[in-house]
């Protein structure tokens, strides 16, 4: 997926606000974490660089406090899977899909900077903007965040000292909650499901970013154990935790797998191919396409 910054650029009217971008020491965490997983299609942004684009939500608080801004979120997320698959979703379907993309996009933007650098941004929904067209995301940097201390930038004014790892892992699990507590609550009645499977939806896409970030660092053993770690068990809202497993194959290698807690609905649009970890896609499939049978 090309990272061309596209629109996304800073105007000779921003530079002010380029600079304070630069400054943020979550800046380059998230370029990093943006630059490991090509699947990510984040932008770094300056606050009001979009202008007057029709095309981006001015934040992403509005989804949670706009009805008329949710329903362009749903009305374009069913648009591009309609000119994706070439069927019209239903509006459950649409919705689930769009907070999936949206879940999970957000949850390794916080847990790829405390998987890489350790730190942990309190990302506001004020701080993400969504382009309806493409569904790309962007951040707009200068977060506080939580740190441990001998975090080269723990001196800066943003950083919050945490004592030890247990407390981080503690301070990503509140940032994912806080941050997307009101589009659950906005969101859900449109996908027809409880809190339970909300909240599972959660987990399971702050554990996949998770997993996904270190497969494509050549580092799936260490992100399977730290989501682990993150989520060892039951810890609410989340329902339940990482809880992966192992499935060997035709050489003995056993390779990591888990089911997931929320359905994102992809199997009614694909039903041939329903998600990886999808509680639908037996063990025989999962390592089907895991050793490359497709």
């Amino acid at each position: 997926m090309s990272k061309d910054p596209g629109p996304w650029t800073t105007t000779a009217g921003t530079v002010g606000r380029h600079a304070l971008v630069e400054a943020s020491p979550l800046t380059c965490t998230y370029r990093r974490t943006i630059a490991a997983c090509d699947a990510l299609d984040v932008r770094i942004v300056d606050p009001g660089a979009m202008g007057d684009s029709a095309a981006f939500l001015p934040d992403g608080a509005d989804l949670a406090c706009a009805p008329g801004v949710l329903d362009a979120f749903l009305d374009a997320s069913a648009a591009r899977i309609r000119a994706r698959h070439g069927r019209t979703p239903r509006r459950d379907v649409a919705a689930s899909r769009a907070l999936h993309d949206y879940l999970w996009s957000v949850s390794l933007l916080m847990s790829g900077a405390w998987y890489l650098d350790r730190r942990v941004p309190r990302i506001a929904p004020r701080d993400i903007r969504v382009d309806l067209t493409t569904g790309a995301i962007g951040i707009v940097p200068g977060q506080d965040f939580a740190c441990l201390p001998d975090d080269p930038a723990a001196g800066t004014a943003a950083a919050r000292l945490v004592g030890h790892e247990n407390e981080l892992r503690a301070e990503l699990r509140a940032a994912v909650v806080d941050h997307v507590r009101p589009l659950l609550a906005a969101i859900g009645p449109t996908i027809r499901r409880g809190p339970r499977a909300l909240w599972g939806m959660v987990a399971d896409d702050l554990l996949s970013g998770i997993w996904h970030l270190g497969r494509m660092l050549g580092q799936e053993e260490r992100a399977v154990r730290e989501a682990t770690e993150l989520l060892p068990t039951a810890i609410p809202p989340f329902p339940g935790g990482a809880d992966f497993r192992r499935l060997s194959g035709r050489d003995g290698h056993r390779h990591p797998t888990r089911t997931r807690a929320g359905c994102c609905l992809y199997y009614t649009i694909e039903p041939d191919r329903a998600c990886l970890t999808c509680p639908r896609t037996c063990d025989a499939e999962r390592l089907r396409r895991i050793e490359g049978e497709d």
